[in-house]
């Protein structure tokens, strides 16, 4: 078993993330369908966890394994698909065990290629009206709530809801404020919205119960280039709060809305 200590800290990175106070045992191997599996890695988001599901993620994908036609993670699982004419269940459920065995995951080195996102945004203003209302909810003043959403970066946890959409985390215990009970009818492209202590950076136009607490000019999904993904599971993002005027000259005239990137790992 592994053991967390149940504290916020910062990783080597300066990402801040919570270790899983409660007792690891070994992650669960689930076969999906005919020819899926989902390798789990904790029942809760955590650090260990998370970092546990993008290491070996990135492990399968470049191991020569015969017969993986794809993979894909969510917070702390990681899901494999297989071609049935290249391995069977039982071929293919040894394979991952043994990789399991293989080494510590929840203290593996996060996958290489890894990128820092600086990515500037306006906090509050009528561009994210919602932003006082949590900042209240955490017990911080609009100046302390800025501070602190642009203290370190966010590590990407995972992609999911709409195309290009990062969850990002986890923030400090003071922004475990809840979901709305009510949907926010619409927030636009590039909405930065909160809850649960994690941030979303919105790729498309939606309603939303998490409050938008930002507003950034980036543009996370572009369907039509090589790559149109902008973030990737494991890289990190770290919030620079701009004017309204600043943002708007952005807007204008940075097709990516300002945001830098550097490889990090």
């Amino acid at each position: 078993m592994v053991t967390g200590d149940g504290n916020a800290q910062r990783n080597g990175n300066g990402v801040i993330m919570t270790t899983e106070p409660a007792q690891r045992s070994r992650p669960l191997v689930s076969t999906l369908g005919v020819d899926g599996f989902l390798v789990s890695f904790g029942a809760q988001l955590s650090e260990p966890a998370n970092r546990a599901a993008l290491a070996y993620r990135a492990a399968l994908e470049t191991a020569d394994i015969a017969g993986i036609a794809e993979t894909a993670t969510s917070l702390t699982s990681v899901y494999l698909r297989f071609d049935l004419a290249a391995a069977d269940h039982a071929r293919m459920c040894q394979t991952l065990d043994d990789l399991l065995d293989s080494r510590d995951w929840y203290a593996a080195s996060l996958p290489e290629g890894r990128r820092r996102w600086r990515v500037p945004a306006v906090f509050g203003t009528d561009l994210a009206p919602q932003f006082e209302e949590a900042a209240r909810l955490a017990g911080l003043s609009p100046a302390q709530a800025v501070a602190a959403l642009c203290a370190a970066p966010l590590r990407v946890q995972t992609i999911g809801f709409a195309p290009g959409q990062p969850y990002l985390g986890e923030l400090p215990a003071v922004w475990n404020i809840p979901r709305q009970s009510d949907l926010t009818p619409q927030v636009p492209q590039g909405a930065l919205a909160l809850a649960i202590r994690q941030m979303v950076l919105f790729s498309v136009s939606t309603p939303t119960g998490w409050r938008h607490v930002g507003q950034t000019a980036v543009r996370l999904f572009r369907p039509k280039a090589p790559d149109p993904f902008l973030l990737r599971p494991g890289d990190e993002v770290h919030f620079t709060a701009v004017s309204r005027d600043a943002f708007e000259t952005l807007r204008a005239e940075d097709a990516n809305g300002g945001a830098v990137a550097e490889v990090i790992g």
